[in-house]
């Protein structure tokens, strides 16, 4: 597993871990029952607070993304079948309200948003 922390990001650091945890197991990188750093050892290797970790570790287990043990290290959960279509947009509709909301706030039109998830959208088809 592979994570860096961006200073010049303005999410919080555990939201940057949360979403490269999901973002290396959305593309296969991380696969279901691969371990994960303790929090301590992850804390310790990016200098950040291992309070931090642990919230992210939280909520990854709450989202079912990781399973956490008490004495064991995280694991990558084995994840359900694919969402029926419905179910997939009811869950991604807070993200995209809080995407349009950082583009308006930024500035950007609605068609460089548009043009800028077609571009990712891309790249994951390529991976």
């Amino acid at each position: 597993m592979w994570l860096s922390i961006n200073e010049k990001d303005n999410r919080p650091i555990y939201l940057q871990i949360i979403n490269q945890v999901k973002e290396q197991v959305g593309n296969g990188t991380l696969k279901p029952g691969a371990e994960l750093p303790s929090v301590r050892e992850l804390a310790q290797s990016l200098g950040i607070n291992l309070h931090t970790v642990r919230s992210a570790y939280l909520k990854l287990r709450d989202q079912g993304i990781i399973e956490l043990r008490l004495g064991r290290k995280a694991r990558i959960a084995h994840l359900p079948a694919p969402l029926n279509r419905r179910d997939a947009e009811t869950r991604l509709k807070q993200s995209i309200k809080e995407l349009v909301t950082e583009a308006q706030l930024t500035g950007l039109s609605r068609e460089r948003l548009h043009r800028l998830i077609d571009q990712q959208m891309d790249v994951k088809k390529e991976e």
